[in-house]
């Protein structure tokens, strides 16, 4: 579906070209505009556009052209309505709902005064709003546009040739560049979402804790205990470390809860189990050359080498400095993180995926020890040096270090050496032990670390001992985490017999719930398949192009027409689908769709074929208000099989066990095969 759509788009605009400079225009413009620049994704749209420079479809120059007319006439735009309404415009719907951003551009303002026209450019959030607060403020307009003009020139050239930088990359790759630009989006999309988690956690977790610490303080100063005292001074509201307590307490609580409920799903074989299959085809349809060799430098950097380096380097910089309380907390933090962390592989025994060079416990998969320790080593690291920094710069630390975490901890699943579970359960775990260890080194007196130096030590370290690492390791685990296709085989009459009951009884998404059952299976070439569906009234389903997929949004189209929505099964998605117009049915507006998947066995007699599992439903068509189109997928799946089941004449149709069968399903599979053409 998505290569389908992306060539429509380029088709389309190799005929209008205009369209995408017009868009380019707009969207620059709009990112000006406060409020409407924080919701249009206008930075990531002019990228894209301008990735298709190398190839032909647009021209560089009227990109840039568009681009920063439309950066100027936003600011100007912005810039005007401050001038002309002042103060009073933040009392306008939208603005008056967000002061929070009006307060944040402000102290921009004031801190950069003139020149923040031209940094805000650069910075999402308050970029909107500082045109704006200069026309509030009464900044000259000839001052004013100066600065417009060469900050919209410099973001312009900026961002398009970066877009034309990355497009001239994807054509150099040729092969490789669908599968790395999907495997970008689903990193960009999985860090946002993770850094969104965060964020939404912690807003909604640190005030409530700090709520239950008040009342905890005031229960500790009406006691005289040992505890009462200990509490009291740990709570001591003078110091400035009690909402970095109320943080470590929301991680510790959030993270263990989670670790112990992915434990459980371990434990129990739970749906999440599913999951991880799914998630793990899924990725290893997505590699290529180009990505096997970053992500596995990547996975380098979190190796036991690297970890042990960074740690003695630390551990030495600490002593240097005479913190001797702050080193005996960093070696328990590393050490009892990777000994935990054994001790539970060792106690699990679970398998990894593949069939990786790994011995000893190593060979276990749960939890990942790449995930837990880099956790702690990272976050440790970055707690200690963000508690002695300017407030400005701790953002950047942070980040920096979750950002190397997240890196690692994918890497592991783009390679195929832990299970999704097991990497959501290291980073919960790792997460756990540090939001501990914190809590306990918080109500301890501390000397001096020198934030700095062991900022530029720790980074020195990770950067020639992780470069080393590379060096020495990367041509030994480009073949330990190389692609191993080992596909099973199985005599075709076995097949035939009884082995079509191994295959999958339900489709299973991405997410690891079980859909609809999957009753067909097929023994041959797909062509073959496709061939014989179409001489019985079954149709190829229409591609997601432009033009298609806004006729969801009529209410006058064959049903056979519109495009089928692609679903995953086991991380994959269909090989084949065809559809048919439902003439057995009581309703005119449904269609019959046949969506088919690869299936990792091989059938053998005398010579190999595939084999693939499939499923047919009724999809069934409703128009709200007469406006557009939605579909509605029907439970019952025996009155489709039954339509598919007619298509061939040898089929069979052969119930599972009785125990699989419900109100909707049968619990019977139709098996049909290819019969080589008979020659006289």
């Amino acid at each position: 579906m998505m290569t389908s759509m992306v060539s429509s788009i380029i088709e389309f605009l190799t005929g209008h070209p205009h369209v995408a400079y017009l868009a380019v225009f707009l969207l620059a413009l709009s990112e000006s505009v406060p409020i409407i620049g924080a919701v249009v994704p206008g930075t990531a749209v002019i990228l894209a556009l301008s990735a298709l420079v190398p190839s032909g479809v647009l021209l560089l120059w009227p990109l840039l052209i568009a681009a920063t007319l439309g950066a100027i006439a936003g600011d100007g735009l912005s810039f005007w309505f401050g001038h002309r309404y002042h103060r009073e415009i933040i009392g306008f719907w939208p603005l008056n709902r967000h002061p929070e951003l009006i307060q944040s551009s402000e102290a921009f303002f004031e801190r950069h005064g003139a020149k923040s026209v031209f940094l805000a450019r650069f910075v999402p959030g308050v970029r909107a709003f500082i045109p704006l607060l200069a026309g509030m403020m009464g900044m000259a307009v000839s001052r004013f546009y100066t600065v417009n003009v060469v900050s919209a020139l410099a973001w312009a050239s900026s961002h398009i040739l970066s877009g034309v930088l990355v497009g001239a990359t994807f054509r150099v790759l040729g092969a490789a560049a669908k599968p790395l630009a999907i495997l970008l989006v689903v990193l960009l999309v999985a860090g946002w979402t993770l850094l969104h988690i965060m964020r939404w956690t912690l807003r909604r977790g640190v005030p409530y804790f700090i709520g239950a610490l008040g009342r905890l303080r005031y229960w500790a100063g009406t006691h005289d205990t040992w505890l009462s005292r200990r509490l009291s001074h740990l709570l001591d509201p003078s110091r400035p470390e009690v909402r970095t307590l109320a943080v470590s307490a929301v991680l510790l609580v959030g993270a263990a809860w989670l670790f112990f409920g992915i434990l459980e799903d371990v434990v129990t074989g739970d749906p999440l189990l599913l999951a991880d299959s799914a998630i793990y085809h899924a990725l290893q349809e997505l590699r290529t050359v180009p990505g096997d060799t970053v992500m596995i430098a990547i996975t380098e950097l979190g190796d036991t080498t690297v970890v042990v380096a960074v740690t003695l380097i630390v551990l030495l910089w600490l002593m240097w400095k005479r913190s001797w309380r702050t080193a005996a907390y960093w070696l328990i933090a590393i050490a009892g993180a990777s000994a935990l962390n054994s001790v539970i592989k060792v106690a699990l025994h679970r398998a990894r995926p593949g069939e990786l060079l790994y011995s000893g416990w190593s060979a276990f998969s749960f939890p990942s020890g790449h995930s837990t320790v880099n956790v702690v080593l990272y976050g440790f690291l970055a707690f200690l040096i963000a508690r002695e920094i300017r407030p400005a710069w701790r953002f950047v630390v942070v980040l920096g270090a979750a950002t190397l975490i997240f890196l690692i901890a994918f890497s592991r699943l783009y390679l195929g050496a832990h299970w999704f579970s097991d990497v959501l359960g290291g980073l919960a775990f790792g997460s756990a032990w540090l939001a501990l260890l914190g809590l306990s080194y918080l109500g301890r007196q501390a000397g001096h670390i020198g934030p700095k130096g062991l900022l530029a030590a720790g980074c020195s370290a990770l950067i020639f001992v992780g470069g080393f690492n590379i060096y020495r390791s990367h041509a030994t685990d480009s073949d330990r985490y190389a692609v191993k296709v080992v596909t099973p085989s199985m005599a075709a009459t076995d097949w035939w017999a009884s082995g079509w009951q191994q295959l999958p009884v339900r489709r299973i998404d991405l997410t690891g719930e079980t859909n609809e059952p999957l009753t067909f299976q097929w023994a041959g070439g797909l062509p073959e398949l496709q061939d014989v569906l179409q001489r019985n009234g079954w149709r190829d389903s229409a591609d997601w192009t432009l033009l298609n997929t806004l006729n969801w949004l009529s209410v006058q189209n064959d049903p056979v027409a519109l495009p089928v929505i692609p679903l995953f099964a086991s991380g994959r998605l269909p090989s084949l689908t065809l559809v048919r117009t439902n003439s057995g049915g009581a309703l005119t507006s449904s269609r019959l769709v046949l969506r088919v998947w690869v299936v990792d066995f091989e059938l053998t007699n005398g010579r190999t074929s595939p084999l693939w599992m499939g499923s047919v439903v009724e999809e069934r068509f409703y128009h709200p208000l007469s406006l557009f189109t939605l579909t509605s997928t029907q439970q019952d799946v025996n009155a489709p099989r039954g339509t598919l089941t007619t298509t061939f004449e040898d089929g069979r149709l052969l119930p599972r066990i009785p125990e699989m069968a419900d109100e909707d399903w049968d619990g019977k599979v139709l098996l049909a095969r290819h019969h080589e053409p008979t020659h006289h």
